[in-house]
């Protein structure tokens, strides 16, 4: 999947392919508030430079229920939806901004309706069947693998840990290490997918939260 949108002026982490890259990249994603799920994220490259951005404008359901990843001079690159209704609370993606009648290019739903923060979630692929990821770990502890159909990982959520004390960050912000050959911006869709699904698992973990790393700092 590529989502080869690229804008001008960008930081150095985009290449000519959209966010495809040759080698692997890790991302600094900080979750703007753990009030509610959904309020926000920005995400920067190694050298502090903003890649994506997500917006968030309350907590209202229906600005929850739709979410758009852009790029930081604010062109839409992905647009999450939920589907409603749905046992496996499923979620659609659709390339850009979404429009009415618009189809989706994918979608991602629980693999079972059993289970919360450690229930897997499978990523269907409208245009390519063949082409299907799995995403196990747990994300309310910001450990979670992405894994495509011949079971390589592809991307990886992790607990950010700020280097020169070997402190381990709180929950607000994390890392996205994305492979080579995989779209970052597919991968930060995912992120945003995981956080709605199960976002309200740590929200009552704020008080353990520990003070924030500059972007810029390297794992």
């Amino acid at each position: 999947m590529t989502l080869c949108m690229a804008a001008e002026n960008m930081s150095e982490v985009e290449e000519e392919h959209g966010y495809v890259f040759k080698e692997e990249i890790h991302l600094t994603v900080f979750k703007t508030s753990l009030f509610f799920a959904g309020d926000g994220f920005t995400v920067y490259d190694c050298k502090g430079q903003l890649v994506f951005r997500v917006d968030s404008y309350g907590p209202d359901t229906r600005d929850r229920d739709e979410l758009v990843l852009m790029d930081p001079n604010g062109r839409c690159l992905l647009t999450v939806r939920r589907k409603r209704p749905s046992l496996h609370q499923r979620w659609e993606g659709f390339k850009g901004e979404r429009m009415d009648g618009d189809k989706p290019i994918f979608s991602v739903r629980r693999a079972s309706i059993i289970g919360r923060s450690r229930a897997s979630l499978t990523v269907e692929m409208y245009d390519n069947p063949g082409e299907e990821y799995q995403i196990d770990g747990c994300f309310s502890q910001r450990c979670c693998t992405v894994f495509n159909v011949t079971k390589e990982s592809v991307a990886e959520i992790r607990r950010k840990v700020d280097p020169t004390t070997s402190v381990v960050l709180g929950k607000e912000v994390f890392s996205l290490c994305v492979k080579p050959g995989f779209d970052a911006a597919f991968a930060m869709g995912f992120v945003l997918v995981l956080d709605q699904i199960n976002g309200e698992d740590y929200v009552d973990d704020r008080a353990t939260t520990e003070p924030a790393v500059h972007p810029a700092t390297e794992d």
